[in-house]
């Protein structure tokens, strides 16, 4: 009557890998077998981080351009 207890498995995802997904997905484009894989091995909290270290990285981008062609 007692069931064993069923942990997740442990997810293990490089940080090339979490850089590939964040990057492929400020594209917009991305398969869905991909997807999956990546749901699967990656951490959310890894993928929030390099996330907003992308979204610093291009607004910081954006912002030198401008102040370059002006």
């Amino acid at each position: 009557m007692n069931e064993p207890q069923r942990t997740p498995p442990a997810r293990k995802g490089s940080l090339l890998r979490t850089l590939r997904a964040v990057a492929w997905s400020l594209i917009g484009l991305r398969k869905g077998s991909e997807y999956q894989a990546d749901q699967e091995k990656l951490q959310p909290l890894h993928i929030v981080f390099v996330g907003l270290v992308a979204l610093f990285a291009l607004v910081l981008l954006l912002i030198g351009l401008v102040n370059w062609v002006v």
